[in-house]
């Protein structure tokens, strides 16, 4: 790792347990302004709120937690609190695996964020489940897969590299082959409380 990067990664900040629950916050009201279709006015950005980062927001059913929409971007040049009030309102609204949520359901769900670290090229023996993220590409197939999502379903490392090759829409064993790209990611990830 270069010493570009090794600086570039000690200066992303882990937002704060205030900073997180301001985030969550502010992910819930910017989904219930654009349902409302109300002007949200974002607050001022300082720490590490003010970071040019990506974030991934994910909706969960309250009931029975199961997916209900999930959209983020890899990497952001606008400040985390906005990326994040972004990515709340498409992951209602544009995720193409679900219709977009109606008013009545936003007290249906519960909000998880997941603040992404820069990415980095990894090889397939140093992903380290439940610590990286992964984007797997090969030319404009892409896939791309959570630090949670192995952990949620059990998977060991080959499997986690098989199913992010899988969502890219590439053989499961993909990862192997020189050409086909691997990156990983950190993340900070953090949901509203349950009930």
């Amino acid at each position: 790792m270069s010493a570009a990067r090794a600086d570039e990664l000690r200066q992303t900040q882990a937002p704060t347990a205030l900073e997180q629950a301001l985030l969550l916050r502010l992910a819930r009201e910017a989904i219930a302004c654009r349902l409302t279709r109300v002007q949200l006015t974002l607050p001022p950005a300082s720490g590490a709120l003010a970071e040019p980062r990506g974030a991934f927001v994910t909706l969960r059913r309250r009931e029975d937690g199961e997916l209900r929409g999930c959209i983020g971007n890899l990497a952001s040049e606008r400040p985390l609190l906005e990326t994040v009030s972004r990515m709340a309102v498409a992951a209602a609204t544009e995720d193409p695996r679900f219709p977009a949520l109606q008013e009545g359901e936003l007290a249906e769900v519960t909000i998880e964020i997941s603040a992404l670290g820069p990415l980095e090229k990894i090889r397939p023996e140093e992903v380290e489940v439940g610590r990286h993220g992964l984007l797997v590409s090969d030319g404009r197939r892409r896939g791309v897969l959570l630090p949670q999502v192995p952990l949620e379903h059990g998977w060991d490392r080959e499997t986690f590299l098989a199913h992010t090759c899988w969502k890219a829409g590439l053989p499961e064993d993909a990862w192997r082959r020189a050409d086909v790209e691997i990156l990983a990611f950190t993340a900070c990830v953090f949901a509203e409380p349950e009930g």
